[in-house]
């Protein structure tokens, strides 16, 4: 097996610590590298970088390796917090960690420990890599990849083992350049048996709560957090009648499927006393040409539901887009791949647009979210979502039908009055 100068991502997690014991036991020079990513508020309760630095050095003096703390803040907000505004203020919900993985980690990083006279570099994601023969596609054992010049060898991303911690969604944006130094040493273990290894190590972050706030910023309010850089205009939620049930602070604050934090929980739906009208409200869409927050009641609401959807900015690992025919592909991260067709827009397979038609209907498509496609345990890429069969279905009209439900109310009123007079 080769042996390599590999440089860390040590975040202070566990997977990344495990990551680099693994590579030390297998006799790879291994370096440690604490990125810094967040400054804006970062002696705020929220803020666990000073934490992270702490509990990544502790991992790198137990494993017994040199750690270096460098700060990418600068190139964090230019390459993705300043995206990550502009796709929420125009409406849509973008995800932050694909683009943290293709601008941060594997390429800021990337640059730095290649400085370091790295000639790999690591992170603790669930994925794995195969080295497969450029023209016949046969895997290609790590020794003689490494010996072959770089067109002759092609990098596929795959599915990492544990179906419930795979990250492949995450990295879809990766190159060949990009996968050709990387490795995910965690890719072939179950969670599981991470915390079981760093347990038995005596790794000080052994049993440390796994991170889910966003990339590199931490768990935090999130409408507050948004609020600090988005200024949202308020109006009306209306429901699939269009009647106006209550008031939104802004659209920029709500995706698609959101279920929490509308205010509208006790409000009846047009069913009146049937079955079912103290089912959760949902968004279902978001109109910016009026300012509308459509809501509907149930989760099974077809509103939610989509049977096909349009990608744009489509990246494919492989270099080159699949022939066109049938898939899988997520449109969230947690969430199973699902059957597709694949097909492309017009201009052809090399234009960076395609379409996903689905077997089955896909709940809370959401423009800004990428679509991930899957040929069984390979990645193949993707593309960020801007439409689908629910953001383009008819809506009925407002505020005619809004003032029709005040008039209605008015009348109801009068009538009250009349009798109780």
């Amino acid at each position: 097996m080769a042996k390599y100068r590999v440089v860390v991502g040590l975040s202070g997690g566990v997977d990344s610590a495990v990551s680099a014991w693994l590579l030390k036991q297998q006799g790879h020079e291994v370096v440690g590298l604490f990125m810094k990513n967040w400054e804006d508020d970062d002696d705020s309760e929220h803020c666990t970088s000073r934490q992270d630095w702490l509990d990544a050095a502790s991992v790198a003096d137990v494993i017994g390796i040199d750690i270096e703390h460098v700060n990418f803040a600068a190139e964090y907000k230019d390459r993705v917090f300043a995206e990550f505004l502009r796709e929420y203020e125009a409406g849509r919900t973008p995800n932050p960690d694909i683009l943290c993985n293709a601008e941060i980690k594997f390429k800021a990083f990337l640059d730095h420990a290649m400085r370091l006279g790295a000639e790999k570099i690591a992170t603790g994601h669930y994925a794995r890599l195969r080295a497969v023969d450029a023209l016949r596609g046969q895997p290609l054992p790590e020794d003689k990849a490494r010996q072959l010049p770089a067109e002759a060898v092609r990098y596929q991303l795959l599915k990492g083992v544990d179906p419930l911690k795979d990250q492949s969604y995450f990295l879809y944006r990766l190159n060949q350049a990009q996968l050709a130094r990387a490795c995910f040493p965690v890719g072939h273990l179950h969670k599981s048996e991470v915390r079981r290894l760093a347990a038995e190590i005596g790794l000080p972050n052994a049993c440390k709560k796994d991170s889910t706030g966003i990339c590199f910023i931490g768990e935090r309010p999130f409408r507050a957090f948004l609020q600090r850089y988005l200024h949202g205009q308020p109006g009306p939620i209306v429901d699939d009648q269009g009647r106006e049930i209550g008031r939104h602070v802004g659209l920029s604050f709500y995706t698609l499927g959101q279920r929490q934090g509308l205010g509208i929980g006790g409000v009846r739906g047009h069913d009146g006393g049937a079955p079912g009208r103290h089912a959760p409200w949902f968004v279902a869409r978001k109109d910016r040409s009026r300012n509308l927050l459509w809501a509907v009641q149930g989760h099974d609401h077809p509103w939610l539901w989509s049977r096909w959807l349009h990608s744009e900015q489509a990246h494919w690992i492989a270099g080159a887009p699949p022939a066109t025919g049938r898939y899988q592909a997520k449109t969230r991260y947690r969430q199973t791949e699902a059957a597709c067709t694949l097909t492309f827009s017009p201009e052809g397979a090399n234009s960076e647009r395609f379409n996903l038609a689905f077997e089955q209907p896909q709940w809370a498509v959401t423009p800004g979210q990428s679509a991930v496609l899957y040929d069984g345990e390979v990645c193949l890429g993707g593309g960020v979502i801007v439409s689908a069969e629910a953001t383009e279905r008819p809506l009925p009209p407002w505020p005619a039908a809004a003032a029709a439900l005040r008039q209605t109310r008015r009348a109801r009123r009068a009538r009250v009055g009349d009798q109780a007079s």
